[in-house]
């Protein structure tokens, strides 16, 4: 079956990897100067929100699922997940996010927002994207005929002035990004210090798949100390089939199997937080890495038609087959004409497996929304 192309090389123990070096901050040197500022400012500002100040309540239960760090944990799957677990059980979700846009494109959708708006029906799952979440959270609620009933924050962690009732906080397995070894902006990659995972509900540990199994040991271990208890779940993102989008089909999906990619010459772009998991599974799902040619982008990265051409050009030049992209990048990628790329354009369709405490978590999610009214 296609959807073991990935699985089958993880095994029960995870992909076997060395442990690289942590990822430096944006500012490692100046940064470690900065860095007890910047200490004091997150602590003054969660001392506030510990005691109350400025923090309101939307009128409906809410969950947030968050991490601690700047960069990709997987937060998108987590929050479609527990969209699902809402909408099966017959609640009715919306999802609020900051709805971020690279400066000076301001009127492209954000990725996160069409990425939702392609996974969900817009009157099933209404989406609020502004910087003032609380704000858009009421009009949506206020508005005539409403019937949301609850509210999941896409990156909530930070975003206190939100009062919630569920606290998921993801921490990335993933080698060289552990959250135990890093330092704080700009030092680091680190929002908050490590000792705020105490305020989270529960904790999850995501992209096992790149970890061993003497990591993610090492992971449970230190969560543990700090939350005072381990990980609620452990998950993989792994790749089970290919989308390709056909105008034939008035725009749907039309889904090929991951064998169509191995030993074919294949150039992966992407403009993520974390690029590595992405070109981990695209490498081994090609099955050849001497072929795969790689892009990384800024997290975010607006495509400008620059950077198009760019793309375009690579492709000609490495003679791909194939362009692989994130369905974060596709948001962004699919108005552009087939007729421009020298290849199909593909992405994986991506599912989020469970390890470890998939019940439990949607326990605690159905438990937040059905015991709290969220006034």
């Amino acid at each position: 079956m296609a959807g073991l192309v990935v699985g089958v090389v993880g095994g029960a123990g995870g992909v076997r990897v060395g442990e690289p070096k942590q990822r430096a901050g944006p500012l490692p040197l100046i940064g470690r100067v900065i860095e007890p500022v910047y200490r004091m400012g997150i602590g003054y500002r969660n001392r506030r929100f510990d005691r109350g100040i400025r923090v309101e309540r939307a009128g409906v239960p809410v969950i947030s699922v968050g991490n601690l760090s700047v960069g990709g944990t997987g937060k998108t799957p987590m929050v479609m997940h527990v969209l699902g677990v809402l909408l099966r059980s017959g609640r009715q979700p919306c999802v609020a996010m900051r709805g971020y846009v690279a400066r000076g494109h301001g009127d492209q959708t954000p990725d996160e927002t069409d990425a939702y708006r392609r996974a969900f029906p817009a009157e099933a799952v209404p989406i609020v994207a502004r910087a003032d979440r609380i704000v858009g959270v009421r009009e949506l609620l206020q508005r005539d005929g409403a019937r949301e009933d609850c509210v999941v924050l896409d990156d909530g962690f930070q975003h206190r002035q939100i009062a919630r009732e569920l606290d998921i906080v993801l921490v990335d397995a993933t080698p060289g990004r552990s959250v135990f070894g890093d330092r704080l902006l700009p030092a680091g990659w680190l929002r908050e210090p490590v000792g705020s995972l105490k305020r989270a509900s529960c904790v999850v540990l995501t992209h096992a798949e790149l970890a061993s199994e003497a990591h993610l040991g090492e992971l449970r271990a230190q969560i543990e100390r700090v939350h005072g208890r381990g990980p609620i779940g452990v998950t993989r993102h792994l790749w089970i089939a290919l989308k390709r989008s056909t105008a034939s089909a008035g725009g749907d999906d039309a889904m090929l199997p991951l064998e169509r990619l191995q030993g074919q010459r294949v150039l992966g772009c992407c403009a993520i937080g974390h690029p590595e998991a992405f070109l981990r599974s695209l490498r081994m799902v090609a099955g050849a890495p001497e072929l795969v040619k790689e892009i990384v982008l800024p997290d975010h990265d607006p495509y400008a038609p620059e950077t198009l051409d760019r793309l375009r050009r690579e492709a000609e030049k490495h003679r791909a087959e194939w362009i692989v992209v994130t369905d974060k990048d596709w948001s962004k990628l699919r108005s552009v004409s087939g007729d421009r790329w020298p290849c199909p354009v593909v992405r994986p369709d991506l599912a989020l497996v469970f390890d470890s405490g998939r019940e439990e978590l949607e326990r605690a999610v159905l438990g937040a929304v059905s015991g709290a009214r969220g006034a």
